[in-house]
């Protein structure tokens, strides 16, 4: 299930495009291999963004109280634990980042940065609790079972943003990659954490899906809507669906990376 941004429809997978493309053929000569993820995105992400909190403010940018759990999907074995909380205990266990793994990341105020670490795998680094996400297009990188878990990453395409006919590879018709299409992410094998920072919790069971979608201004500002749905069958009895947004840095600017924090 998507928590769609409402003006992207009729979405098409790269696995799909590639392999229409292949089947094609080129004019003249054989088929050519699919361009490298980095070369084919039809968007870019990459660069420093920033927090915009227009949604739920008193959970986002103040640490609730316990046993505040409202609009969150939790079932009696979950209530049981968040009204549980302890930040003494985590920072006992070593634990602070509890409320900042991949299934809660997005929704800490803050700075983002993204890059491409190579042609398959985009790096998602936080400012708040200093946290590293790896988007891998290819095999994944890493057995999973910490904060970020493992993160399968693909490109889905809107409908004329492709041309297929170019000897084979995968290109966009849009240069400038304004909007061409969007990013999703998929992560499992995540450690146990908190979807909010007062110990509301989910699992190493939970499915976290993410899509990254930019949008651009007249003004000429561009942000990123990243909508997520969580879904875990142990402490959830459905799936929790948010949406938040960051706007574009031209560059590093209050950027001040810190440690997490259990309270």
């Amino acid at each position: 299930m998507r928590h769609a941004v409402p003006f992207f429809v009729l979405l098409f997978s790269i696995a799909g495009v590639t392999a229409y493309a292949q089947g094609r053929g080129g004019r003249g000569g054989a088929p050519q291999p699919p361009q490298s993820p980095k070369a084919a995105a039809p968007i870019d992400i990459t660069g420093y963004w920033v927090s915009v909190v227009t949604e739920d403010w008193r959970y986002r940018m103040l640490i609730p109280r316990k046993g505040d759990y409202a609009a969150v999907p939790l079932n009696a074995a979950g209530r049981k634990l968040a009204d549980a909380w302890d930040p003494a205990q985590d920072e006992a266990a070593g634990e602070q980042c509890r409320g900042y793994g991949a299934a809660a990341l997005s929704r800490i105020p803050g700075r983002l940065h993204i890059t491409w670490q190579d042609d398959q795998t985009l790096k998602l680094e936080t400012d708040s609790g200093m946290q590293t996400r790896l988007f891998s297009f290819g095999p994944p990188q890493g057995e999973g079972g910490d904060w970020q878990g493992v993160s399968k990453a693909s490109w889905e395409y809107l409908p004329g943003a492709i041309n297929s006919t170019d000897g084979g590879r995968t290109s966009l018709n849009a240069p400038d990659r304004r909007g061409g299409g969007s990013l999703k992410v998929v992560t499992t094998k995540l450690k146990a954490g908190y979807l909010r920072r007062n110990g509301v919790p989910y699992s190493s069971n939970t499915v976290v899906t993410e899509y990254f979608d930019p949008v651009f201004e007249p003004s000429g500002d561009e942000y990123l809507i990243v909508s997520s749905t969580v879904e875990d069958p142990t402490y959830l009895t459905q799936p929790f669906l948010t949406s938040v947004h960051f706007k574009k840095q031209a560059d590093a600017t209050g950027w001040a990376p810190t440690p997490c924090a259990a309270k």
